[in-house]
């Protein structure tokens, strides 16, 4: 008998990856990944050409169907996942507006959203968990396109990273509610696009027909494109199924919420999170998502940089990746000799990126250990966050690029006091998008993972140095506090 072959493409911030498992057994068959080019442009603009995009997919898949040769033929089903919100918004002719994408770290829209949150922040959290923010899809649209973008007939449709790549291998518009919930346009009440943060966007016209139906994950949207087939290599009309957020998939590659699991992730972003139970009145925490299921919510507490501190300071000082950074940061101790880092090189919070109480003596280890602890000590103040909104993150499972680095996680389980569960398989949302494959072919038990589930391993903090680690979060704690009302000043000055 023949086994059955799932593939989960994974569009992240950095690159684009496909993956290619056994059913059965969970042994990966084939791998690829592709960078993906964003330019960098004037008042924190990020953006990804339509070729760039185009490119990765088909190389990626081509790629995975080389690997696989004649097993090609027994791939049952694929899908896809990415990161959310940014700007995917397609023109009459189904083309990217300007043949260009809007990365979600993006940040030209930040006076917008904050002018959007002082006037309509409280509605709209408590319509769709979340506050205006400079990544929004409307937000970036109004920004970017003008509030007649719909009226005079350029923006047609807006979509997501995940599924404008479902776009691209069926000619078929959906999308599933945990990114359209986390993007804040879902009602937490009906599930359903909300008319409050629709309108509220500034582009006038824009309503629920912009986007596509909001179906379950693990729901079969279409079938791979003969055109879309010959370019990859791959049998025409595989099933492609809806996926779901990067980060929901990544939970559900480790089974997060059936084992009682809150999770940071070490990319991109510093994303931190946790499912539980609908609560009443709602936690002020930075996000609520509903993700499709009535009885439970997706908390988050987010921050648009972690491991982009790491690879910008990578950059600057001319070394290889960010696993360098980190190596250099660990040859001078705890603390870098008084320097500071506030690691927010993509905003978050009103707080900008800088150095505080950098002096003549501090030299590139020094700078290296500042931002790698605060990278740490970040996701821990958006944990204990969590923890104070009364949510259950006793339990804490480390994702992302940065996991793989063994120094970074246990200077994070340093931080948060306790032993954390780390995820060194960089592949944890391509591997959830495989079993939302997986599901929509009804092969077993597929929303449990079994065989499917990413492996994970202990990392313990080192306890000699507990209360160093205490007071190394209290002192950053106050300084975010302490200087979020000076960066504000600073970005109201400049507009």
């Amino acid at each position: 008998m023949k086994s059955n072959i799932l593939i989960g493409v994974d569009m992240g911030s950095s690159s684009l990856k496909a993956l290619a498992l056994e059913a059965a057994s969970g042994r990966t068959v084939a791998l690829s990944r592709m960078p993906l080019p964003h330019d960098r442009l004037p008042g924190g603009g990020c953006e990804v050409g339509a070729p760039a995009i185009r490119a990765a997919l088909t190389c990626v898949l081509q790629d995975v169907a080389r690997q696989l040769g004649p097993r090609a033929a027994e791939v049952r089903a694929m899908a896809c996942t990415g990161h959310g919100a940014g700007l995917y918004a397609l023109d009459a002719g189904n083309q990217l507006i300007g043949g260009r994408a809007v990365a979600s770290t993006d940040q030209r829209a930040d006076a917008r959203a904050r002018a959007l949150a002082a006037s309509h922040g409280a509605q709209l959290f408590e319509e769709v968990g979340c506050s205006p923010w400079p990544g929004q899809p409307t937000v970036i649209a109004a920004e970017l396109l003008g509030a007649d973008a719909v009226q005079r007939g350029e923006l047609q449709r807006l979509l997501f990273a995940k599924d404008y790549l479902g776009f691209l291998l069926t000619g078929q518009i959906a999308t599933d509610a945990s990114d359209a919930s986390t993007a804040g346009l879902v009602s937490l009440a009906t599930g359903s696009w909300s008319r409050t943060a629709l309108e509220a966007s500034g582009i006038a016209e824009l309503g629920a027909g912009a986007f596509g139906p909001i179906v379950p994950s693990g729901t079969t949207i279409g079938k791979l494109l003969r055109a879309e087939a010959a370019l990859c290599g791959l049998p025409a009309g595989i099933p492609v199924a809806m996926g779901a957020i990067d980060l929901l998939a990544s939970m559900t590659a480790i089974r997060a919420e059936g084992r009682g699991r809150a999770v940071s992730v070490l990319g991109t972003w510093c994303v931190n999170a946790v499912v539980g139970p609908v609560m009443a009145p709602k936690p002020a925490v930075a996000a609520i998502v509903n993700f499709g299921r009535g009885n439970a919510r997706l908390y988050m507490e987010n921050s648009p940089s972690s491991m982009a501190n790491i690879a910008w300071l990578a950059g600057v000082l001319a070394l290889p990746d960010a696993r360098a950074v980190v190596d250099l940061a660990m040859t001078v101790p705890l603390g870098a000799g008084g320097l500071r880092f506030l690691p927010f090189v993509n905003g978050g919070g009103g707080v900008t990126a800088g150095f505080v109480g950098l002096k003549s003596h501090h030299a590139r280890a020094d700078m290296a250990r500042a931002v790698v602890d605060a990278v740490a000590a970040l996701h821990a103040r958006h944990t204990a966050r969590l923890a104070a909104a009364g949510l259950a993150v006793d339990q804490t499972t480390v994702l992302g690029g940065g996991a793989g680095d063994a120094h970074l996680v246990r200077l994070l389980a340093a931080f948060l006091g306790r032993p954390v569960e780390r995820c060194a398989d960089d592949e944890t949302g391509a591997r959830g998008a495989a079993i939302y494959a997986a599901m929509s072919q009804g092969l077993g038990d597929a929303a449990q993972g079994s065989a499917l589930l990413a492996p994970c391993d202990v990392i313990e903090p080192d306890a000699r140095e507990a209360r160093a680690h205490a007071d190394f979060n209290a002192g950053f704690n106050e300084l975010i506090d302490s200087m979020s009302p000076v960066f504000t000043h600073v970005a109201e000055s400049v507009q």
